[in-house]
């Protein structure tokens, strides 16, 4: 009897030890988790007080105690993702991203109204696209009233280069954005799966109408909506999702990641439904388990997730018209977007390198025109006329056939901006 109280008494004590052990070790890992989550932006620990600095400004706008006071408001949000390439700093809350909400969500609280007019656009640039994200910039401040705020994610090697272009700009533009550059990181686990997942940086986008009309949206956002996209296709007889994906996809033909409004806050606090777990699972613990699971079954990366996890959650998306993301896919095979024949393209999507092949040469027109455009000439003259002619020469394409479409938003949208100029001197 003795014996097996003894060894009763040992098994205890092994277990005791072995929970304590666990225990220490959970612990351990989850403040390494969140240390390496600071040290992945190159943020040092929050207890130092020693971020702000890292944060590159813009003058003209808002002075550098704004940005620390937006700092202060973030702390309590943890890192989380942008999209699965890489995440977002810690400082980037919830009414500072990509096309982000002006009006900002807490939960168990009323929304407020968020004072910052600015409009918040998101882009990533790497390798060769230094040259496109600035034309993409350029674009924006151009056909812009209200101020900008960019947030510019790059390779280490771009940073300065950068800087540089966007100095050089005139000041009489400069005073219409901010800026901030953050590196390119991806999740510590698994960084060759993310980084080949699909081309980052894939493709390219111009705008056509200021960038507040697409801001507008997000008033038409229901208390479940928190992302935007348009349809993959209009046309389910030649819909990719539809005819050849292996994996769930949203709706009948699925969605297209290139144009993505965010509401942040929503996002970080939303909780979805999948078909892995009946738990449902927050934004940064979800994608590594989607991306194991379908990892052979996926084709076009980021966005292919971004299908599965709304084609369980479809309540928390918003369906925005085709004219604001207009790709090749909407005119080659005759004209397919009913929205952009009425009103005209609002943002031309340059997917498979149509900026700069001879593939699409209405598209390449359009970016070349603003490429080419010099601050301060009238836009009329020296960039409508001349895209205006250049396009006539496409005519002979498909797409070229509807390109008086990629101009008729853009001359609303220049006279817009002269009328806007005019009174304000």
């Amino acid at each position: 009897m003795r014996c097996y109280l003894k060894a009763f008494l040992l098994c205890m004590v092994f277990t005791f030890f072995s929970l304590l052990y666990v225990f220490n070790q959970l612990a351990s890992t989850l403040e390494d988790r969140d240390d390496w989550n600071l040290e992945e932006q190159g943020i040092p620990d929050r207890r130092s007080h020693g971020y702000g600095h890292l944060l590159r400004k813009r003058p003209g706008l808002t002075g550098l105690q704004d940005r620390v006071e937006e700092l202060d408001r973030c702390k309590s949000l943890s890192v989380s993702y942008w999209n699965p390439y890489w995440r977002l700093p810690a400082d980037v809350c919830g009414v500072n991203c990509l096309l982000e909400s002006s009006l900002r969500e807490r939960s168990g609280s009323a929304v407020k109204e968020h004072r910052d007019e600015r409009s918040h656009l998101a882009v990533v640039a790497c390798g060769p696209r230094l040259e496109e994200t600035l034309t993409m910039l350029k674009s924006a401040v151009l056909l812009s009233k209200k101020p900008l705020h960019f947030y510019i994610f790059a390779e280490d090697d771009l940073h300065d280069r950068f800087r540089n272009a966007l100095d050089s700009w005139p000041r009489t533009v400069q005073t219409k954005f901010n800026f901030t550059i953050y590196p390119i990181t991806f999740p510590k686990e698994n960084v060759k799966e993310w980084k080949k997942l699909f081309k980052p940086c894939a493709s390219q986008r111009l705008f056509l109408p200021p960038v507040e009309d697409i801001w507008a949206l997000l008033s038409q956002f229901k208390s479940s909506h928190l992302a935007a996209m348009a349809p993959e296709h209009e046309e389910p007889r030649i819909g990719w999702y539809n005819r050849f994906a292996r994996h769930p996809y949203y709706g009948k033909t699925g969605i297209n990641s290139g144009v993505m409004l965010m509401n942040m806050t929503r996002l970080r606090e939303k909780s979805f439904k999948n078909d892995m777990t009946i738990v449902a699972l927050k934004w940064e613990e979800i994608l590594m388990p989607l991306l194991q699971k379908y990892k052979l079954n996926i084709t076009w990366g980021d966005q292919d997730l971004l299908n599965i996890i709304f084609h369980y959650n479809p309540e928390s998306l918003y369906v925005f018209p085709c004219q604001w993301n207009y790709r090749p896919d909407h005119c080659i095979y005759g004209s397919n977007c009913q929205q952009a024949d009425q009103e005209g393209v609002f943002i031309l999507h340059g997917n498979r390198g149509v900026y700069h092949d001879d593939k699409q040469p209405a598209f390449r027109a359009v970016y070349e025109a603003i490429q080419k455009y010099t601050f301060g000439e009238d836009m009329e003259t020296s960039l409508l006329q001349p895209l205006e002619a250049s396009l006539q020469a496409t005519r002979n394409t498909y797409c070229g056939r509807a390109s008086h479409l990629f101009t008729k938003k853009l001359k609303q949208s220049i006279m817009s901006v002269q009328q806007d100029a005019a009174q304000r001197r």
